[in-house]
C-alpha cells in the first residue's frame, strides 16, 4: 500500500487529547453531508411552502448573515442563490448589521433574512434578528443552525420564520468551524435549488467522491506541505470560491493561533496591490474554478507568477497546469472541467482546514483549542449589545 493511503485523521489522532475532535470533525464531513442532503430533501415540501409566498414577491430582498465563518457562508453562496432565485441577494455580516442597521435594512422592502449560526448563542445573531424586525415592515426569517438548544431559536419571538436544525454532528466540539461551516453551506445551496432537486444527486455524489479523494489520496501530501516553514499563506478564488478562500485563510490563521499570517483575494484582484504581501517565505493556494471561462483569467495569473524570477511555491487545487515550475502539490479532482457544479466549492474548504490542522500540530498547538492566550473562543466573548433607541442619531 502506498504511503499516502496510510494516514487516517480519525485513527491517527484519536489519542491526541488536543486534536481528536477537530480531526474527527474534518474527516467526518462526507458522512455529515449525506445526512444534511437527506434532511433537506425530506423537508423539501415544507421549505417550498415557506419560500414560495416570499419569492413570488418581485421586490423581495434576501440578506445572508452570520459572524466570522458563518458570514463567509453568505459570501460564498450569494451569487449562487441570486442566480437560482432571480432575486437580489446580499451577504452582510451580523457584525455590520448590528452597528449600522439603518444603512442596510430598508423599511418598505420585503426582506428574507437568512441567518447562519453554529451555536445560535452569538449576541450579534440575536440582535440582528431583533433589529430586522424593528427596521423592516415585511420581514421573513430562515434560520440555519447546528444547535437545537441555541438562544437564537429558543429566545427569539417573531412571525414568518422557518428553522432548519442540522444533524447534531454539525455542532463542532472544536474551536474552529469545520463540519458546521460546510454543512450550513451545503444546506443553503440545496435550498437555493429546492425547486429543482431531481438532477442534483450526480453532482452531489461527485462532490463526495472529491472530498474522499482529498481525505485519502492527498492527506499525507498536504501534511508534508504543512511541515514547511511558511510565514504567509495566500488563498485565491473567484466568484463563490472567493468566499471559500476567505474561510480558508481564517481557518488556517485560527488553528495556528495567528503564528501563520494568511491573506485571501480574487485572482484578478490580487494584481491590484495585494500582490505586494507575498515574500520569499510565502505559499500561494490557487482554488481554481471548474468553469472554463473563469479559468482563463486564473490561469493567466498562475502562469505569470510561475514564470517570474521570484515566483511563489504553490498548491494547485482542482486543476493541474502542466509545465509550471512552482507547483509543490497538484490536487486534481474528478469532473474538474465539466459544466460548473456549485457543490464543488465545498471540498475546497478542506484545503484550508487540513493545512490549518496539520500546521497547528506542527507548531505544538492543540487544534481543538489552539488559542494559547484565549484571544478567541468557540463562542464569541465580550460583546455588549446596546439599545439603539437610547442613543441620539
Amino acid at each position: 500500500m502506498s504511503q499516502h493511503k496510510d494516514l487516517n485523521l480519525t485513527k491517527d489522532y484519536s489519542s491526541n487529547t488536543g486534536a481528536k475532535y477537530t480531526a474527527r470533525e474534518i474527516a467526518g464531513q462526507p458522512k455529515l453531508w449525506k445526512e444534511v442532503y437527506k434532511l433537506v430533501i425530506e423537508k423539501k415540501k415544507s421549505l417550498q411552502e415557506f419560500l414560495s409566498p416570499i419569492l413570488v414577491l418581485k421586490d423581495v430582498r434576501i440578506i445572508l448573515t452570520g459572524a466570522g465563518s458563518s458570514a463567509f457562508i453568505g459570501k460564498s453562496v450569494q451569487g449562487i442563490l441570486q442566480a437560482e432565485t432571480r432575486r437580489v441577494v446580499q451577504a452582510i455580516a451580523t457584525t455590520d448589521l448590528v452597528t449600522h442597521p439603518e444603512l442596510h435594512f430598508l423599511e418598505e422592502v420585503p426582506t428574507l433574512l437568512i441567518s447562519f449560526a453554529r451555536s445560535g448563542n452569538s449576541p450579534e445573531s440575536l440582535e440582528t434578528v431583533r433589529l430586522a424586525n424593528l427596521h423592516c415592515k415585511h420581514i421573513f426569517h430562515l434560520i440555519i443552525t447546528c444547535n437545537k438548544n441555541g438562544l437564537l431559536i429558543r429566545k427569539t419571538s417573531f412571525n414568518n420564520y422557518y428553522t432548519l436544525i442540522l444533524p447534531s454532528a454539525a455542532n463542532d466540539k472544536g474551536l474552529a468551524m469545520t463540519g458546521s461551516f460546510t454543512s450550513m453551506l451545503l444546506s443553503i445551496i440545496l435550498i437555493a435549488k429546492i425547486y429543482n432537486t431531481r438532477h442534483l444527486q450526480p453532482q452531489f455524489d461527485n462532490m463526495i467522491l472529491n472530498a474522499k479523494k482529498i481525505l485519502g489520496k492527498y492527506l499525507t501530501l498536504i501534511k508534508g506541505v504543512s511541515k514547511n516553514k511558511y510565514e504567509r499563506i495566500i488563498f485565491l478564488g473567484s466568484g463563490p470560491l472567493l468566499g471559500i478562500a476567505r474561510e480558508c485563510q481564517l481557518k488556517l490563521q485560527e488553528l495556528t493561533d495567528g503564528k501563520v499570517i494568511c491573506k485571501y483575494d480574487s485572482f484578478l484582484g490580487f494584481r491590484h496591490g495585494p500582490k505586494v504581501v507575498a515574500n520569499k517565505r510565502s505559499l500561494i493556494v490557487y482554488l481554481f474554478s471548474n468553469d472554463d471561462y473563469v479559468f482563463q483569467y486564473e490561469k493567466d495569473l498562475a502562469e505569470e507568477i510561475s514564470a517570474g524570477s521570484n515566483y511563489l511555491p504553490a498548491i494547485y487545487f482542482v486543476r493541474k497546469i502542466p509545465g509550471l515550475k512552482n507547483s509543490i502539490l497538484d490536487i486534481v479532482l474528478e469532473s474538474a472541467t465539466l459544466m460548473p457544479n456549485d457543490f464543488n466549492i465545498i471540498p475546497a474548504v478542506l484545503i484550508g482546514q487540513l493545512l490549518g490542522f496539520f500546521k497547528s500540530v506542527e507548531l505544538d498547538l492543540m487544534p481543538d483549542n489552539p488559542s494559547v492566550s484565549g484571544t478567541i473562543n468557540r463562542e464569541v466573548q465580550g460583546v455588549h449589545i446596546y439599545d439603539i433607541a437610547n442613543i441620539p442619531r
